[in-house]
């Protein structure tokens, strides 16, 4: 098993031009992507298991897996353009950009993987108890583009905030997850919308406060490359159905899911996580295989909202069926 650590901020878009290796013959390495974030419970139990020998994936399929970890999804988006990286644990608006930027020809989202698990948190002291409050402070969020940066600069132009790259009636600062715990509590932000386990641990280590949680949204999808389910679509339904048996098998064995989790987070992240953030965040998180078109149709119109999508394909090509 084999791992490479990527935290790229280029934009996505920037290397559509760039070329690809052509593939031929059967896949003998897949390139799989996930983030550090307890909402990638799938990615951190399977990264976990390739680590100790014991590949979840590599069974089932019957090739190598090379495991590739991100901040946000646009890093991954990038990885995936330029032929880099196969199949991805991911939230929906780096998908939707990619497949809208690319007319649909990029981008296939296989199945779901986990609703809720993000929130909006506000510095206690920062003097925020209703929407209006925002104006003149300074957010987090994991990416520019990334779901949570979405989410928020959609939030915040509903209650009438108007946020733009350069400046507005509130600034959003784009800042991966590991840096906004130190920013809120030296008080350089406000607020942060992010997900778990940085929500529980913002709450904990820096006495933040949640003030919107969302439960409902298709926060983590598994999704890959057009060229892997139109060259290997065998390996893709097996992938699929791999997926879907990690799923089940999470939640019928918590007790030692939870230790290749809490294992992994501490391996990549070096730091110790402690048991209350583990738990707290885990609860926060709900495993689904389903893909919920209702919310991606709500992503769509929230990047629609705030700029970052103007036109895009019909949802059919990015949903196959395999």
């Amino acid at each position: 098993m084999k791992r490479r650590t990527f935290l790229s901020t280029v934009p996505v878009m920037a290397l559509l031009s760039g070329c690809k290796p052509k593939e031929t013959g059967p896949l003998k390495k897949l390139r799989f992507g996930h983030f550090p974030n307890i909402t990638h419970v799938q990615g951190l139990v399977a990264h976990n298991l390739s680590r100790t020998g014991k590949g979840w994936f590599e069974k089932r399929l019957g090739v190598e897996v090379e495991w590739y970890t991100y901040n946000a999804g646009p890093s991954a988006m990038e990885a995936i353009f330029v032929g880099a990286l196969d199949v991805t644990y991911v939230g929906p608006s780096p998908v939707l950009n990619a497949y809208a930027k690319s007319k649909g020809s990029e981008m296939r989202v296989l199945a779901g993987a986990a609703n809720g698990g993000n929130s909006l948190v506000i510095r206690p002291d920062a003097g925020i108890s209703k929407p209006e409050d925002f104006r003149g402070k300074t957010i987090a969020s994991p990416q520019l583009g990334n779901t949570q940066d979405v989410q928020l600069r959609a939030w915040l132009a509903e209650h009438g905030i108007k946020v733009t790259q350069t400046g507005g009636d509130a600034s959003v600062l784009p800042i991966q997850n590991a840096d906004q715990l130190a920013l809120l509590q030296k008080k350089e932000i406000d607020a942060a919308w992010t997900v778990e386990p940085w929500v529980t641990r913002l709450e904990l280590e820096a006495g933040a406060k949640i003030f919107v949680e969302d439960k409902d949204t298709n926060i983590t999808l598994l999704a890959g490359s057009a060229a892997l389910v139109k060259n290997h679509a065998d390996l893709a339904k097996k992938l699929v159905e791999a997926h879907r048996e990690l799923t089940q098998w999470i939640k019928d064995n918590a007790a030692e899911a939870r230790k290749l989790i809490k294992a992994e987070l501490i391996e990549l992240t070096k730091a110790n996580l402690k048991d209350e953030v583990l738990d707290r965040a885990l609860s926060r998180v709900v495993l689904s295989n389903d893909i919920s078109h209702e919310s991606l149709e709500r992503m769509v119109a929230s990047a629609q909202k705030v700029g970052f999508l103007t036109d895009i394909p019909d949802l059919g090509a990015l949903l196959p069926k395999l």
